[in-house]
């Protein structure tokens, strides 16, 4: 009975080993076309940057290092509910809450405020989550990129380094809605109306 081979995919090849010519032996024409490829990509345009001296353009909505941000009057917003530690898939946000003295009415919002206030930058995966749970905008994403650090306990990050600077806002307009800026413009809501240190 004879046995007959059927090619479905008509990719077959039949292996061979021919004899090389003496220029083959050579691999001088290989190394020849290997040397035009490396020379050609002299003439290309570059995939890398001479990074810090050159920046590659981010998103606006890109998701960097957090910041704790501050009202108008430069009272810090947070309160300390927890929601953004709670949202938060890597476990990654920490906090202590305490309530706030009769001679802190400038420097916090309400009266209760994180007293510590920490970030693990390497276990957040900046999914933007704790942005979203936080009910009084206290913490947003930013597009400033979070610094190298040589030991593991430099990367997590206090209020010192996460509480804007009085002196050098941070502009977080650009991570906001254009319904959600809408909201803030009115003022009946409690949520919006600035502190001004008078307890009714």
């Amino acid at each position: 009975m004879n046995e007959q081979l059927f090619n479905l995919s008509k990719r077959k090849q039949v292996a061979t080993n021919p004899k090389m010519s003496f220029m083959e032996s050579l691999y001088l024409p290989q190394i020849l076309k290997g040397m035009a490829i490396t020379i050609s990509h002299l003439f290309k345009r570059k995939a890398t940057i001479r990074y810090p001296e050159e920046k590659r353009e981010f998103s606006t909505i890109y998701r960097g290092h957090h910041v704790l941000k501050r009202d108008e009057k430069g009272a810090e917003r947070c309160t300390a509910c927890g929601l953004c530690a709670l949202a938060c898939p890597a476990e990654a946000i920490t906090m202590v809450a305490a309530e706030r003295k009769p001679d802190e009415k400038h420097l916090y919002r309400e009266e209760k405020y994180a007293a510590t206030y920490e970030i693990n930058m390497l276990r957040c995966i900046y999914c933007g989550l704790c942005e979203e749970a936080c009910p009084k905008e206290a913490i947003f994403l930013t597009d400033q990129i979070v610094d190298a650090e040589f030991m593991r306990k430099d990367f997590v990050y206090g209020k010192d380094k996460l509480v804007e600077p009085i002196d050098k806002r941070v502009d977080v307009s650009k991570r906001q809605t254009p319904e959600v800026l809408e909201f803030k413009t009115n003022t009946f809501h409690k949520h919006n109306q600035v502190f001004d240190g008078i307890e009714a």
